[in-house]
């Protein structure tokens, strides 16, 4: 397979790339892991007990899960990965994740020093505990994800920043790290105790090929068994829609354009809401033909919370009067700006039209940068240019993921904008059981990002295209995007 990119770590902890989880998530287990259908079904966590209406979790953990080195996973491993998670020198992009645990949000900001006070604790090898402060009606979906799997202590202290080397990483999946030669190829191969038996596969090849073409022609020549968008450009997609092997996968991940708000000429709200309006959306999908839609709310259609008319319409009458009472009429005086994105093919089409569109709707003139994947996402995350094209996949399969990225303080929130009753919204959304008050919340929070504030532009909701040789079997894909590959299996056709 090709990853496209050399992942920036497979630190759990640390990284918060969906490249660094396509390793992860096949050489780690958590405590519960997700189906076909995103519903979570045991993993390390044989059952669990919802208890205090909600607010306590009890998982009881199964007894024949080890670690690579031979050792058994007990409740003690995860109490220790999510004390880690949550110290704040460990500077974890996913520490969020577990602000509604007793004490987590306290801990992450230095509130409260003492990391024992996390409301997360092993009663015994085989037990652990979680305390919530309210109810939270998503939190069962963070325990299939990565951020949430138990990390070993003395490995951790032992090797420092070196304890994800292939020599030193002890995993508990279906597969071992067992090669990374950087920029090159990572190779896992197969555990033979993994505790739900040993995957059919022997090895996997994950190399990182960033031209979408170059990974396509690898493909043709058999020497990939599958590819996905990092390897399927627009132009193959088009040749191959009615192969008998091209499949297309609805996402939950949305495509937006950010703003560092603190940074002029967009720490202007007018500024902003201008470019959201000079935007047409409708383009997108016909640049890219895989099936794209338009966005019209950040959060997906399929979720609840969506709302058909959060972000603003394409208005370039309107958006340059909101450009005119900004000071730049007509695009005067604009001050020079790059817009940054991860260097892609099917990306550059997309910031390409975005400069062409800024251009003849509102007179202004903005350069394009682009920077290799791990650069890209450092750029973002220590010092965020003025604008930037980024998506974002749900994490889980709820509208809390995508609306809890923009609340103040998170650390992929890289616009560093901050809005009092937005955070309240969605605060108040995650624990708010009935479903249908959750969704009002949901909406009235998009509309405050989208619309009033602009602080993002949602450009179009992503599809997953595929193309799959007829000897790779159990290729099982979802709206997450998660590639499980567990399941899977060569047959004996296969050309090498």
């Amino acid at each position: 397979m090709n990853l496209g990119t050399e992942p920036p770590s497979i630190d759990w902890h640390t990284t918060t790339d969906a490249t660094s989880g396509d390793v992860i998530v096949n050489v780690m287990s958590g405590l519960t892991q997700y189906r076909q259908d995103l519903t979570c079904a045991p993993s390390c966590a044989r059952s669990w007990e919802v208890l205090d209406d909600g607010k306590r979790y009890l998982f009881h953990l199964r007894d024949d899960v080890f670690w690579t080195d031979g050792k058994p996973v007990t409740a003690y491993d995860f109490e220790y990965a999510w004390r880690r998670l949550e110290d704040p020198k460990t500077g974890a992009g996913y520490a969020d994740f577990l602000n509604d645990v007793v004490n987590a949000k306290e801990i992450n900001e230095l509130k409260v020093p003492d990391i024992t006070q996390l409301g997360a604790h092993a009663l015994d090898d085989h037990t652990f505990e979680v305390r919530l402060k309210k109810p939270a009606a998503y939190f069962i979906y963070l325990t299939a994800h990565w951020a949430t799997y138990p990390v070993r202590k003395d490995v951790v202290e032992r090797y420092g920043d070196r304890w994800t080397d292939p020599a030193n990483i002890v995993t508990n999946g279906p597969f071992k790290l067992t090669k990374w030669q950087h920029d090159y190829k990572i190779e896992l191969s197969a555990n033979d105790h993994f505790f739900e038996g040993r995957p059919a596969l022997d090895k996997i090849k994950m190399f990182m090929v960033a031209e979408q073409s170059t990974a396509f022609a690898l493909f043709e020549n058999d020497e990939l068994d599958y590819v996905d968008n990092r390897s399927f450009s627009t132009h193959d997609v088009d040749r191959y829609r009615d192969s008998p092997y091209y499949r297309r996968i609805p996402l939950l991940q949305g495509s937006y354009i950010g703003f560092n708000v603190l940074k002029k000429p967009f720490d202007d709200k007018r500024v902003r809401r201008a470019v959201a309006m000079a935007i047409d959306k409708s383009i997108f999908p016909k640049l890219l033909r895989r099936g794209e839609r338009p966005s019209a709310s950040w959060i997906p259609e399929e979720l609840p919370g969506a709302s058909p008319d959060a972000t603003l319409p394409f208005d370039p009458v309107k958006a340059r009067q909101e450009l005119s009472d900004a000071g730049y009429p007509d695009g005067k005086n604009f001050p020079t700006v790059a817009l940054l994105y991860a260097n892609r093919e099917d990306t550059r089409l997309v910031v390409e039209s975005v400069q062409a569109q800024l251009k003849e709707n509102l007179g202004i003139s903005i350069a394009l940068a682009n920077q290799e994947w791990k650069v890209y996402l450092a750029t973002r995350r220590k010092d965020p240019p003025p604008i930037f094209r980024a998506n974002w996949i749900g994490d889980f399969p709820d509208a809390e993921t995508f609306m809890n990225l923009f609340t103040t303080g998170n650390g992929n929130n890289h616009t560093r904008w901050s809005n009092a009753d937005y955070d309240k919204l969605i605060s108040s959304a995650a624990g708010e059981l009935d479903m249908a008050a959750r969704a009002r919340m949901y909406k009235q929070a998009d509309r405050i990002l989208c619309n009033q504030e602009a602080a993002i532009v949602p450009t179009y909701v992503s599809t997953q295209n595929l193309m799959v040789k007829p000897w790779a079997h159990g290729l099982a894909f979802n709206a997450l995007d998660i590639q499980f590959l567990k399941t899977v299996s060569i047959s004996e056709e296969a050309p090498r």
